[in-house]
C-alpha cells in the first residue's frame, strides 16, 4: 500500500502540474485555470460522501484497486488529447471532474483501512509515514514535471502518469482482503446521515474539518503558480514552487517523533493552520523567488503539523464501523477546500494579480482560523489523555508513578 502510494502520487503530480500549464497555454486565462477547481468540486462532494459509505460496505481492497485502474484510464485520455493537432479544452475539464469523482470513491477506503493495519499506539507514526509517502511523490513529481513540460511538453507527463497507475495497480493486488463487517449495511442516505450526526456531535472533530476547510479555501493558490512564476520573471521555478511545500512537509515528517508526545492535538491543529496562512501571506508579499520558495516550504511544514494532529485525533477516537463514512467527511474537509481555493485564487488573480491573490488569501486564512478556534472551544480543549486513548494515558500514569486502574475511556473504538 505504501509503495503503491509513492508511485501513484509521483505520477499524479506530473499531471497535476501539466493540466494547469496546458490550460494556461491554451486559454491564457487565470480564471480558466482556476475553474478546474470548480468542475472538480461537485463530483468530490457527491462521490466522497458515497465513497465513505461504500468503504464501510464492501471490500476496501477491491474498491481501492478498481478506482486506481480507472484513474489510469483517465491519464491515458489526457495523453491522447494532448497528441491531437488541436487539444480540446473541454476534455481537460471533463477528465478533471471524473478524476475527482474517482478520488472521492477511493480516498475514504484508503484512510479507513489504516485502522485495520496499524496498532492504536502507532497511529501518529502511521500518519507521518503516509504523509512521507505523499511527500516523496509530491517533491519528485512537480520538480520533474516542470523540467519535462518545459523541454518536451505535457504529453510526456501524461504518459508517465499512465505508467505509474499501471504499476500501482499491480502492487495494490498484493494487499490483503479487507471485507466489510458481517453486520455492514449497503450504502444509503441513512447511513451517510448517521456518520454526519456522529461528526456533528463531536465538536472537536467538527473543528478540525472547519479549520482545514477554511485554511485551504483562503490560502491554497497552487492553480495560479504559473502566473506567479511569470510575475516574478522566474518561469524556470514553476516545478520548484509546486515542490517547495512538500519539501517543508518532508522535513517535518522526518523529524516528527516529537508528535507522539503531544496530547493537545486541537491546539496543534489551530496554531499550525494559522501559521500556514501567515507563511502563504509572506509568499505573496515577497518579491524574490528564493524568499517565495522558502515561505512555501515553511507553509508545507506547518500544514504537515496540522495534518498529523488531525489524523491522530480522527484515528484515535472514531469507531471502525463508522470509519469509512467519517473518512468521506474528512475527504471533503481536506479536498473541497483546495478545489474552492483554486477558484478563489484564480478569480482574485484575474481581477488584480497573482501576488495580491496569494497574500490576501493568507491574511484571510489567519483571520478565519482565529474566529473558528474561538467559536469551537472543544477543539482547543481536546486532550488525548481524556479522549479514549488508553496507550497515551498508560504512558502518562507510568511516568507519574500511578498504579490505580485507568478510568473508562469516553470513546473506545471497536477495532
Amino acid at each position: 500500500m505504501w509503495l503503491a502510494g509513492v508511485i501513484t502520487t509521483f505520477g499524479s503530480f506530473l499531471s497535476f502540474v501539466a493540466v494547469p500549464v496546458q490550460l494556461k497555454d491554451l486559454t491564457g486565462s487565470a480564471a480558466a485555470v482556476g475553474f478546474v477547481g470548480a468542475v472538480e468540486l461537485v463530483p468530490l462532494i457527491v462521490f466522497g460522501l458515497y465513497g465513505g459509505a461504500l468503504a464501510d460496505a464492501v471490500d476496501r481492497k477491491l474498491l481501492i484497486n478498481a478506482t486506481e485502474a480507472a484513474q489510469g484510464v483517465l491519464a491515458a485520455v489526457l495523453l491522447v488529447n494532448t497528441l491531437l493537432p488541436h487539444p480540446m479544452v473541454w476534455l481537460l475539464y471533463v477528465t478533471a471532474a471524473l478524476s475527482s469523482a474517482l478520488t472521492g470513491l477511493q480516498r475514504p477506503a484508503l484512510d479507513a483501512i489504516v485502522q485495520r493495519i496499524v496498532p492504536r499506539d502507532q497511529l501518529a507514526a502511521a500518519a507521518s509515514l503516509n504523509a512521507l509517502r505523499y511527500q516523496v511523490g509530491a517533491i519528485a513529481g512537480p520538480s520533474l514535471a516542470g523540467l519535462v513540460i518545459a523541454w518536451a511538453g505535457p504529453s510526456w507527463a501524461y504518459a508517465a502518469d499512465t505508467v505509474t497507475f499501471a504499476v500501482s495497480v499491480c502492487l495494490g493486488l498484493g494487499l490483503r482482503r479487507s471485507p466489510a463487517g458481517h453486520d455492514a449495511k449497503p450504502p444509503s442516505l441513512r447511513g451517510i446521515a448517521e456518520g454526519a450526526r456522529y461528526a456533528w456531535g463531536r465538536k472537536e472533530l467538527l473543528g478540525t474539518y472547519a479549520i482545514d476547510l477554511a485554511a485551504m479555501f483562503f490560502a491554497y493558490p497552487v492553480a495560479i503558480f504559473p502566473f506567479l512564476a511569470d510575475d516574478l520573471h522566474a518561469r524556470w521555478s514553476l516545478g520548484l514552487m509546486y515542490a517547495a511545500g512538500s519539501v517543508g512537509s518532508l522535513l517535518v515528517s522526518l523529524t516528527s517523533g516529537w508528535s507522539s508526545r503531544v496530547h493537545r492535538h486541537g491546539r496543534m491543529v489551530v496554531l499550525a493552520a494559522a501559521g500556514w496562512g501567515a507563511a502563504m501571506g509572506l509568499a505573496g508579499w515577497a518579491g524574490e523567488i528564493w524568499l517565495v520558495l522558502l515561505c512555501l516550504a515553511a507553509a508545507g511544514g506547518l500544514d504537515m503539523i496540522s495534518g498529523i494532529g488531525r489524523s491522530t485525533m480522527w484515528n484515535q477516537t472514531i469507531p471502525d464501523e463508522l470509519r469509512g463514512r467519517l473518512a468521506g467527511i474528512e475527504l471533503l474537509s481536506y479536498s473541497v477546500g483546495p478545489q474552492l481555493g483554486q477558484v478563489r485564487a484564480g478569480a482574485v488573480a484575474a481581477g488584480s494579480s497573482a501576488r495580491v491573490s496569494v497574500w490576501s488569501g493568507g491574511l484571510a486564512c489567519v483571520a478565519a482560523v482565529g474566529m473558528l478556534a474561538a467559536a469551537l472551544p472543544a477543539l482547543l480543549g481536546y486532550d488525548a489523555r481524556k479522549a479514549g486513548d488508553p496507550a497515551v494515558r498508560e504512558r502518562e500514569q507510568e511516568r507519574e508513578g500511578a498504579r490505580q486502574p485507568d478510568p473508562e475511556p469516553q470513546a473506545q473504538p471497536q477495532s
